[in-house]
Parts: structure tokens; sequence; C-alpha cells
């Protein structure tokens, strides 16, 4: 059996490597693109489930914090309060006590994203010695 490409020129199968890598890239250049594609898919089907998730989350909060006040307002209406007083006094308890957790989350979440936290220290120390080596052997 003799082998196909012992009497071919060598341009020729040059040619022909060259021409199988291109197709071959562009293949995989395909798939990658096709796969990329159902992943980002995939994800925004998760992000819209999680947004709607988190909508339903904020509505539940709602309920519960409304809940919260007439509670109170039944406790300070059974203590001898006037319900009007009763109501507007629950409010303000439930409407601080909120405001004074979303202030520490806030300020949590702050306080991790300021400049100091966010800086690349050992991405940049990295490259200080790598150009500092560039430097020596040049």
């Amino acid at each position: 059996m003799a082998n196909t490409f012992e009497n071919r020129p060598l341009p020729e199968l040059v040619r022909d490597l060259v021409t199988d890598i291109t197709g071959l890239f562009r293949k995989e250049i395909t798939l990658a693109k096709t796969e990329a594609s159902a992943k980002m898919s995939s994800a925004l089907t998760g992000v819209e489930a999680f947004a709607a998730g988190v909508i339903f989350a904020i509505a539940a909060v709602g309920v519960l914090l409304a809940a919260l006040v007439r509670g109170l307002t039944a406790f300070f209406v059974s203590q001898g309060m006037t319900e009007p007083g009763a109501d507007a006094l629950s409010s303000v308890i439930v409407g601080v006590l909120v405001a004074l957790a979303a202030w520490v989350m806030i300020s949590k979440g702050l306080a991790t994203l300021r400049g100091e936290n966010l800086k690349l220290d050992r991405t940049s120390s990295s490259l200080r010695r790598d150009a500092q080596m560039i430097k020596e052997r040049v």
C-alpha cells in the first residue's frame, strides 16, 4: 500500500496543512461561540429567576413589616393607648429599626468597597518584580 503523501510536492503538503489547521481553528471558534451562547442563555435564565426571587423577597419583607406594625399596634392598644397613637408609635418603631438595619448594612458594604480593599496588592507587586527583572536583563 503506497503512502499518498510520498508523491506530493512539499509546497502542496504545506498548503494542505495550513488549510486543515485554518479549518480546524474555524470549527473550534464556531464551537466556542455556540457553547458560549448556550451558557449565556442558561445564565440569563438563572438571572431572571434570581431577579424574580428578589422581587418576591422584597414584597415578603414589606408584608412582614406591615404585620409587625399591626402587631405592635394591637399590643399598644391592649396596653391602653388609643389606636391612632398606637399605630403611629408602631410605625415609627418599625421604621427606625429597619432604617438602623439598612444603615448598618450600607456602612458595612461601603467599608468593604473602599479603595484600600480593592487594591490588587499581589498583582501589582508581581508586576513590579517582573518589570525589575526585565530592567536587569536589558
